[in-house]
């Protein structure tokens, strides 16, 4: 389907989403405790309900209210052999490979979209070395015996998912363990994040030189209630859209959150943006006189979109590396940022890391295409703003994945949005 964004300037206020990363987090650890636990959150994304969908095929059961999730734990004896479509969610496959590889005899993870051209040979060599045996290294795969503690080396520059997963899951395990970190560590706000909501169920991780150290026969406890944060890297769009000319404010963000995104708003006052921000989870952004700045996206590829998106009309050169893991997501989303923001005008070149930018005072617009990857769409609809000519964005639905009520945010601080 299909989108037209006819260019406007935007300001108004909205409130932050919940945090997908968190949600993920909270429902693993809610499944495997010992008693319900309740999370409060405002929405659903395609993403999420991979993990609600998964975790209830493992055994547990989940019910969905307008503002909350209540979590049922895993019954047990649990089944021996388990099918987990994890949809086109990596965060999901990722997160409950070990975890399955940990509670059945038996298990296929599979999915859809791009995920099944996206590596999992990391976690299956790291687990096969643990007692497991696969079918392969992309989906769908098939797994066959249980895991055992001891050392888990992993290489920390594909997929901090990685580590999470083994973090959700060696707590479990009969023996200690040690995760064995044997490349610089990506993104390791996430692997934080996963440490801060394992800590909330009582579980214990410590930080050692090479990685992690996990005392085994540890037990989640449920905290009764939880609610997941507001989230910084959708967030991040709308923030950026002040940026490009408008004044956007977004309420409940915490200011001292572990994600990592919500360093968007140091970096946008680094491009000259007015961004400022107050105690209580109150962000606002307005628009500056923009100008090129470097950017290392080794702890934040996810930003990278937007970011380049504002890197187009910032006066100067914008230097973006440190970016080669975004081959892997959705899209290759070096090349699919490089592609939308081509079309659209921009001056856009690509690196084996990166992208470099050279701003101009406007864009022309014209038709971008999604590539099937809701973070183009996001930012390709931030970056009409500063388009001389409506905007087309194909496969607008991809939104759906991470941030459904996308447009509606969008149009609620004045984007003119049709559906063609």
């Amino acid at each position: 389907m299909d989108i037209r964004i006819t260019p406007s300037k935007l300001s108004g206020t909205l409130d932050a989403i919940s945090s997908k990363s968190f949600t993920h987090r909270l429902l693993i650890c809610a499944a495997l405790s010992e008693n319900k636990t309740r999370i409060h959150l405002n929405g659903l994304s395609d993403d999420i309900q991979a993990t609600i969908n998964c975790l209830q095929t493992m055994g547990c059961f989940i019910e969905t209210k307008e503002d909350s999730l209540l979590v049922t734990p895993l019954k047990k004896p649990l089944a021996s052999n388990v099918v987990l479509n994890c949809k086109e969610s990596g965060s999901t496959a990722r997160f409950l490979f070990p975890l399955a590889a940990h509670l059945f005899d038996n298990f296929t993870i599979d999915g859809s979209g791009n995920l099944p051209s996206r590596p999992f040979s990391p976690i299956c060599n790291t687990l096969a070395n643990a007692g497991c045996v696969f079918t392969g290294g992309k989906l769908p795969i098939t797994g066959r015996g249980k895991i055992k503690g001891g050392d888990f080396f992993i290489d920390g520059n594909i997929s901090s998912q990685f580590i999470s997963g083994l973090l959700f899951t060696l707590p479990l395990l009969d023996e200690d363990s040690r995760i064995i970190i044997t490349t610089s560590l990506e993104s390791a706000a996430y692997v934080d994040m996963t440490i801060e909501v394992l800590s909330l169920f009582g579980i214990e991780i410590k930080e050692c030189e090479s990685g992690y150290t996990v005392k085994g026969n540890q037990e989640y406890k449920t905290p009764h209630t939880a609610a997941a944060e507001g989230d910084w890297s959708n967030a991040a769009f709308f923030l950026c859209i002040g940026a490009l000319g408008g004044s956007v404010s977004m309420q409940g963000l915490s200011l001292n959150s572990t994600q990592g995104d919500k360093e968007v708003m140091e970096i946008l006052r680094r491009f000259g943006a007015n961004a400022g921000s107050e105690g209580s989870g109150f962000c606002e952004v307005s628009s500056g006189m923009l100008n090129g700045i470097s950017i290392d996206a080794s702890q934040i590829p996810d930003l990278v979109p937007v970011l380049a998106a504002v890197a187009s009309v910032a006066a100067g050169e914008t230097k973006i590396f440190n970016a080669q893991r975004l081959r892997l997501k959705e899209s290759d989303r070096i090349q699919s940022t490089f592609d939308f923001l081509s079309s659209l005008g921009a001056d856009v070149k690509i690196t084996d890391d990166g992208l470099i930018i050279h701003g101009k005072d406007k864009l022309k617009g014209g038709t971008a295409d999604s590539a099937g990857d809701h973070r183009i769409v996001m930012a390709a609809a931030a970056v009409s703003c500063v388009c001389e000519n409506p905007v087309i964005i194909k496969g607008y639905e991809a939104v759906n994945k991470s941030y459904p009520s996308f447009f509606d945010d969008f149009k609620s601080i004045g984007g003119a949005v049709d559906v063609i």
